[in-house]
């Protein structure tokens, strides 16, 4: 087994961090992304199996109660009837498709990014702050967006193969940078 180190670098608004990974982190991040992968298919799959999924309730009623900062946006979510027939519907299949994507590294920073989003709103839905304002929902946040900053889907999966797919004889990424904000 080889291994060695590797130096990342990152400046934003003129500040710099640096850092060394071990190669061997490569399995770690490649464990992150089956793993949510394999929950958030599993929570979609078992939500439309069910049959019973409703947003509504949970939306008028749980969450006024949980003293979210965002309870009055979920109260109106709740009380717009057409907006709980989409997140019947979207909770459900994003579920799935954002499994699927993270599973088969497909598409798979975009899947990260409405995983993260989900995650985020499942996270003020969800309030409470008893014991600090971390909690699983923002932890899995992160997850998602560590999986889609690593570019997890070159990792054994289908992104790697995806953005050098020749258009015009041109790697799709190379003829379509925007593309790298949804592969990788």
């Amino acid at each position: 087994m080889s291994s060695q180190e590797v130096t990342l670098e990152s400046t934003i608004g003129g500040f710099t961090v640096s850092g060394k990974l071990h190669t061997l982190s490569v399995w770690f991040i490649l464990a992150l992304r089956l793993m949510m992968g394999i929950a958030f298919f599993q929570s979609g799959f078992d939500k439309i199996l069910s049959g019973s999924f409703s947003a509504g309730g949970y939306l008028t009623g749980a969450v006024p109660n949980n003293g979210s900062p965002l309870a009055d946006l979920f109260i109106a979510m709740g009380n717009t009837p057409w907006f709980v027939d989409f997140v019947n519907v979207a909770v459900p299949w994003g579920e799935v498709l954002i499994g699927l994507g993270l599973f088969f590294g497909a598409l798979t920073r975009l899947a990260a990014f409405w995983g993260a989003f989900m995650m985020l709103m499942f996270y003020f839905g969800n309030w409470d702050i008893a014991h600090g304002y971390i909690n699983g929902d923002f932890a899995y946040m992160l997850v998602f967006l560590s999986v889609a900053a690593f570019g997890a889907g070159r990792i054994l999966g289908l992104d790697a193969y995806i953005e050098q797919y020749e258009v015009g004889g041109v790697p799709l990424v190379e003829r379509y940078p925007w593309t790298r904000y949804l592969l990788g």
